[in-house]
């Protein structure tokens, strides 16, 4: 997924402030959506990853270019980050064509999740006086102090590291910062691009990759005067005099020396493809050797050991004994299993919710007299499902806590390594400050389960505010999660042994038929 920020682009991921859902389904609607109706014909199966080179799996809007392609596992079976995203400088004088050179090497590279970060996004907040001297061309633009670099570094760190960041949206027009901020997130490769991206220590140490793109002076100009007065709103006189009294100075004095530091230069910009090739090469070299396999890491880690204490179980009593029965007989109506399977929900929702945090309160009956009870002592629950099949567990925990926002994760197999890979994910905003209830169908590796964890913490939720609930595990899904994310608490309403060559839970949820396979219900 590649996005732009500061340049009109996107989020690094499609990630919504708020929560969706507000035309919920009911439990029985939700279940049905994972089962096609009996005696029609199951679609076509779409691929979500393209291996053609010339078709590369994008979309693209006004705003953005959006990769369509799943994020791969960015830790490991320890739940640790094993690999930091690559980050790629670029830098050059105004209107060089960095911009566009960066977008070159991220339709070259084919790969998802690449996030370019513009260095436009981090000037200062301006002062009464400098906005007046912005307006009449006075105040300098190119001059290193008049970027936020603390801002910039802390920044970078974190994509770097594959936390969730927030990014300044700074209007040329106004010469100021807008109120919203966009949220990057979920980087494979960064492209930092700007005039002074090589002008701090610190800064450069984060690069990787650094490379100077070196344009004709006359060019630049012209293409200066067409965008500043083409998209924002300046006249001819005011460009240049800011670009005889700021800009070619400064090029001259802080931007063409840093040219010695860069790895690759490239002539004449986005016309030279020899030079974009080699860079996309030396890229793919690097991100291979960063590749790794954690579903097999889970498959023989973890083996003989006692269920953790931070598992929870609902008790088996006869009635969910029963139920169990049901939902696991293969000769059960697609009725009656939605039925059993929402009973068992309900039950599941109201367990994990007894193991949030209460406090002691004295509240005042209507006859006047004082009664000594619990409340909750958090800020806010919050639900996150890890779609497909965590969505039919949405509807049991609306209707047992109010007014409760939603989230959602959407992970896929890839078809090609096996690997689970983050396609999608909408979360509410300031989620770090919840309790979440993270939920899935079944869990069997815990493959799916452990990303959805990662991509809660690189959010800032802390770890031992996440319960994660599934109908059923597998014990190698519980130590899996239990390992990697001592903290997490995980809820279910019963644990089996096995998982087969396929990674299904053995003896597992029995299954409708003609629906082979169950699909989504099965879960990792």
């Amino acid at each position: 997924m590649a996005a732009a920020a500061g340049d009109g682009g996107g989020e690094g991921v499609s990630e919504e402030r708020g929560a969706p859902g507000d035309g919920s389904t009911s439990g029985a609607e939700s279940l049905d959506r994972l089962y096609p109706a009996v005696g029609a014909a199951r679609p076509p199966r779409k691929r979500t990853t393209s291996q053609c080179k010339s078709e590369p799996p994008l979309l693209r809007t006004s705003k953005r270019t959006i990769y369509t392609a799943g994020r791969p596992p960015w830790y490991n079976e320890h739940g640790t980050q094993s690999k930091e995203a690559f980050v790629i400088g670029l830098g050059g004088g105004s209107a060089s064509g960095k911009t566009t050179v960066a977008r070159m090497i991220i339709e070259a590279l084919d790969v998802p999740w690449v996030v370019l970060l513009s260095m436009d996004s981090f000037y200062k907040v301006l002062t009464k006086q400098q906005q007046e001297q912005a307006a009449s061309n006075d105040f300098n633009f190119d001059h290193p102090d008049a970027f936020d670099f603390d801002l910039i570094i802390s920044t970078l760190k974190k994509l770097k590291q594959g936390k969730s960041v927030t990014i300044p949206i700074y209007d040329f027009t106004t010469h100021s910062r807008k109120k919203e901020w966009k949220t990057l997130y979920g980087a494979n490769v960064i492209i930092f691009e700007g005039i002074m991206a090589f002008a701090d220590k610190e800064l450069l140490e984060l690069l990787d990759m650094k490379i100077f793109v070196d344009t004709d002076s006359d060019i630049r100009l012209v293409r200066r005067l067409r965008r500043d007065i083409g998209e924002r709103g300046r006249d001819i006189e005011g460009v240049i005099k800011q670009y005889n009294k700021f800009v070619k100075p400064a090029f001259d004095q802080y931007i063409q020396p840093t040219m010695r530091l860069a790895d690759i230069v490239v002539p004449r910009g986005s016309g030279n493809t020899v030079a974009i090739d080699l860079i996309v090469q030396h890229v793919h070299s690097q991100l291979e050797e960063r590749e790794l396999s954690v579903r097999a890491a889970l498959a023989s880690a973890h083996q003989c050991h006692p269920l953790p204490r931070t598992l929870s179980v609902l008790k088996s009593t006869p009635q969910v004994r029963g139920m169990h029965t049901i939902i696991r007989d293969k000769e059960t109506s697609r009725d009656e299993f939605i039925f059993y399977s929402k009973r068992l929900m309900r039950l599941l929702i109201e367990h994990a919710l007894s193991l949030l945090p209460f406090r002691s309160c004295t509240v005042q009956t209507p006859q006047g007299e004082d009664y000594e009870g619990r409340s909750y002592s958090g800020k806010q629950i919050t639900g996150v499902s890890i779609l497909r099949a965590g969505e039919t567990m949405e509807p049991a925990l609306r209707a047992v806590c109010k007014d409760v926002r939603i989230g959602t994760i959407l992970i896929q197999t890839n078809s090609n390594t096996g690997e689970p890979e983050l396609h999608y994910l909408r979360l509410p905003k300031d989620i770090s400050e919840d309790h979440v209830i993270l939920m899935d169908c079944t869990v069997s590796t815990g493959a799916a389960a452990m990303m959805a964890v990662r991509v809660l913490l690189d959010h800032d939720v802390p770890e031992d505010k996440i319960f994660l609930l599934s109908l059923l595990m597998a014990e190698m899904g519980v130590h899996s999660v239990a390992y990697a994310f001592p903290q997490v608490k995980i809820i279910t309403t019963a644990v089996d042994k096995k998982v087969n060559n396929l990674f299904r839970i053995i003896p597992g949820i029995g299954e409708y038929p003609p629906v082979a396979g169950s699909g989504t219900c099965l879960g990792w």
